[in-house]
């Protein structure tokens, strides 16, 4: 049977067992073999833009005789698949500007499924942005350190949103600033106190107080931006640190 590695195994654990997944950018399909080896997934379509990879993911699917349950298809992004066609769309170890063009491109298919199964290698405060701005909820995060290195991974379900009137109100700062840490960090991960956003907050602070020291003995006044820039970046990480201080409000 596959083995996936930390990163990946975190990835699977967040999908809804018994659904129709689209494993797009499949590449060899690991991911794909091992949801339906163990029952998780009733059946994957597995999909890369690329012809090598695929040719590869097929002979690894027919190795494990589970070409009827596993289909493969060329495809860029998610444009192959017909709208309800699966319930889940797993996006993995890509950066997230790429994964915000994968959905874009192929939007009203998106309005259609279930839920997005996500783990952007970049850019994840603005994934997590788009996913708000396109009607979905992040329902639960985790995140690992593999090699070195962190990795968070999200699912968002798709949730009910009303086109016939946009909400104007103006959310409050104290609002506007637990949205923005939000969607830096992860509000399940902050809420749940993860203990590896603890550990990267951590380190992160580390290394911003660092740079603002460096940049106070510096002429200031030439990298004036860059310190409001890192000053703004350290308040944050530190707000973030506050949810794990205990009997401290986190705001």
């Amino acid at each position: 049977m596959i083995q996936l590695s930390k990163r990946l195994q975190a990835v699977v654990s967040l999908v809804t067992p018994g659904y129709v997944i689209a494993d797009i950018g499949c590449d060899h399909a690991y991911i794909s073999i091992y949801l339906v080896e163990r029952g998780i997934a009733s059946k994957v379509i597995a999909m890369d833009v690329n012809k090598g990879p695929l040719e590869r993911a097929k002979i690894n699917i027919e190795k494990a005789g589970l070409k009827g349950k596993i289909e493969t298809r060329l495809s860029n992004g998610a444009k192959e698949l017909k709208e309800k066609e699966v319930h889940t769309l797993l996006i993995a170890g890509m950066g997230g500007l790429l994964i915000k063009t994968i959905l874009e491109d192929s939007r009203e298919l998106v309005k259609g499924v279930e839920e997005l199964i996500l783990q952007p290698q970049s850019e994840i405060r603005e994934v997590r942005l788009y996913l708000k701005n396109i009607g979905f909820s992040i329902e639960k995060e985790d995140m690992v350190i593999e090699d070195g290195k962190y990795y968070t991974m999200m699912r968002a379900v798709n949730r009910v949103v009303s086109t016939k009137k946009k909400d104007n109100h103006i959310l409050e700062e104290s609002n506007k600033r637990q949205e923005e840490l939000y969607a830096r960090y992860g509000k399940y991960l902050l809420e749940n106190r993860h203990e590896v956003l603890n550990e990267y907050l951590e380190k992160e602070k580390k290394k911003l107080d660092m740079i603002l020291r460096q940049l106070e003995n510096s002429d200031l006044e030439k990298n004036q931006e860059r310190y409001q820039q890192m000053k703004e970046e350290y308040e944050y990480c530190q707000e973030g640190c506050n949810y794990y201080e205990a009997g401290k409000h986190p705001l």
